[in-house]
């Protein structure tokens, strides 16, 4: 027997664990492995990622179903489905192997309705591929808020093309929905809550985050860039037509994590990223502030990093009640400065240099803000405040921020373009 048709024979013969359904001749090159829930499903479900050819998609149950150890995927063009985000359920919780439930390292992989809990670390993370879609699917950690759950729930890091739609985070002790070091992204209509970061867009090119619901997180939406990383320079991240509100977790991450800084009650955060674009939110019941732009508050030793929010465009969100039971830094840096309640927009007023201290920094790298009437604001003047040997008060005026600024298009992913229907003849 030739070496491949041995290895052909083999996989045939490993395959009898599962049922294979062919789809009708039109698609004759993709197979759907059905699992059955009558066997070992973790030693199927593993066996059908390792041995599925590219085009196939393994079909899960209805069902709970306890795994021991984690799942990896390397196969491309692989599509995985459950019956629902409800129904379909692998628990992690007597993980002993491995930290993430699923690791995804191939390039056009689609998750699909199921649910993912309890894993000792991140949910489902996909690491350096092109094109990974996650389509309502839930990860959750059911104890609720806890410093020893997973990180992170959806973590795709080190990718391209990148979509999250439909699907549901609660528990993580870093970010429920994270996309880090990435191109090329969209992340809408999930809802995150009980995360320490609802969601989370850091390092990363080009994001259109739209029509989620974040609450009850510490934080709800953050956009950072951070030091030391190898994709560098965050930019053009779109936030608009969501839902940010009521965010009162206290803040459970591990202590030295970044987002333990995370003031409880945040509702939008800029950190240090540049033509971000805030529109079209509702935003409110957010004790410590609606919207915080901010610097980078840590020492760093990254010579091509910069630390500063610039390039900042917010406009047209609706505002509800924040300030009023401020946290953490807010609490001892800021409500000082501003009084109580905390102002709705807060920007630390950190800028880069003497004469942007005095004067504010350039036009293409301010900020600016074209909010309803009524909205309260304050420019904390950090910088002005340290070279004046007076000092300087917040600046509240509002209109002297006014201006816009033209950013791009929406994004656009190859696994979103609608497929072609062929006209009867």
């Amino acid at each position: 027997m030739e070496k491949g048709e041995a290895m052909t024979s083999f996989k045939h013969a490993l395959m009898g664990l599962l049922i294979l359904v062919v789809t009708p001749a039109a698609l004759a090159e993709d197979a759907i492995v059905r699992i059955d829930a009558s066997t070992d499903i973790q030693e199927a479900l593993q066996e059908a990622l390792i041995l599925a050819e590219p085009g196939t998609t393994i079909e899960l149950p209805e069902g709970t179903f306890s795994f021991s150890a984690a799942l990896s995927l390397d196969v491309p063009d692989i599509t995985v489905r459950g019956a629902g985000m409800d129904k379909t359920i692998l628990t992690f919780k007597n993980q002993i192997a491995g930290s993430e439930g699923l690791l995804i390292t191939s390039d056009r992989v689609s998750i699909e309705n199921l649910a993912v809990e309890d894993t000792p670390g991140d949910g489902i993370k996909a690491k350096g591929v092109d094109t990974v879609s996650f389509r309502n699917v839930r990860v959750e950690w059911t104890r609720g808020p806890n410093a020893e759950n997973g990180a992170y729930g959806l973590y795709p890091v080190e990718s391209k093309n990148v979509l999250i739609e439909g699907s549901v985070v609660k528990g993580a002790s870093d970010a429920g929905i994270y996309v880090g070091q990435s191109q090329d992204i969209i992340v809408r209509n999930n809802r995150a809550e009980l995360n320490v970061a609802g969601i989370e867009i850091e390092n990363s090119y080009r994001a259109d985050v739209y029509g989620n619901t974040a609450t009850r997180n510490t934080g709800g939406i953050l956009v950072f860039d951070l030091p030391n990383l190898p994709q560098m320079g965050g930019h053009s991240v779109r936030v608009y037509q969501n839902k940010v509100v009521g965010n009162d977790t206290a803040n459970f991450a591990p202590p030295g994590n970044i987002v333990a800084t995370v003031p409880r009650g945040s509702g939008i955060m800029i950190m240090a990223n540049r033509e971000v674009e805030v529109f079209e939110n509702e935003i409110g019941e957010n004790a410590s502030a609606n919207i915080l732009l901010v610097a980078y508050p840590r020492e760093y030793n990254d010579p091509t990093y910069n630390p500063l929010p610039r390039r900042i465009y917010v406009h047209d969100n609706k505002h509800g009640r924040a300030g009023w039971d401020p946290d953490g830094a807010v609490k001892d840096l800021i409500a000082p400065r501003t009084g109580m309640p905390v102002p709705q927009i807060v920007w630390d007023g950190v800028v880069d240099g003497f004469w942007a201290g005095l004067f504010g920094p350039d036009d293409e790298e301010s900020v600016m803000i074209n909010e309803p009437e009524g909205t309260t604001f304050a420019n904390l003047q950090f910088v002005k405040d340290h070279i004046l040997p007076w000092g300087a008060d917040p600046d509240r005026d509002i209109e002297d921020y006014a201006g816009s600024y033209e950013f791009r298009g929406p994004v656009e992913l190859p696994q979103d373009k609608p497929v072609a229907v062929a006209e009867n003849n």
